[in-house]
């Protein structure tokens, strides 16, 4: 019969080759990526293949510490995703900004209706033509 660490030393060994080989095409990823979103998926990837790399690694050395280490890699890579997910939205409704015809919207961002309460919200939304600085206004 095979002896239990034989099994783990070997599970061990194939696993670290797996996360190697996709380490290598993750970061291939990061490099040639076509967008942006691409390149932060793939960064993403590497948090969980560094993860994996930790989690391999607390096996094989029977050391738990690094079991805490994987965790906090694992909130710090989440938040980073979030970070640059928002960045790429922010980025992305920038860019596609179109000019607004003043004549057929208002400032809410509602089409000028027929009626009274169009009218109110136009007159609420006109801005005096020049601004003074401080210094002007002493």
């Amino acid at each position: 019969m095979i002896e239990p660490d034989a099994i783990i030393a070997v599970a061990c060994s194939i696993a670290l080759v797996v996360l190697g080989l996709s380490f290598f095409l993750t970061v291939f990823r990061v490099v040639r990526g076509p967008t942006l979103p691409d390149r932060v998926l793939a960064l993403d990837m590497l948090v969980g293949i560094a993860i994996g790399f930790i989690a391999v690694i607390a096996i094989k050395t029977g050391y738990t510490l690094y079991i805490d280490i994987a965790i906090s890699l694992g909130l710090v890579g989440f938040l980073a995703t979030v970070a640059f997910a928002r960045f790429i939205l922010a980025r992305g409704t920038v860019g596609e900004q179109q000019p607004v015809d003043n004549s057929t919207v208002v400032s809410s961002g509602k089409p000028a209706g027929k009626g009274k309460s169009a009218n109110k919200s136009k007159a609420k939304s006109k801005r005096p033509a020049t601004t003074t600085s401080r210094k002007e206004a002493k």
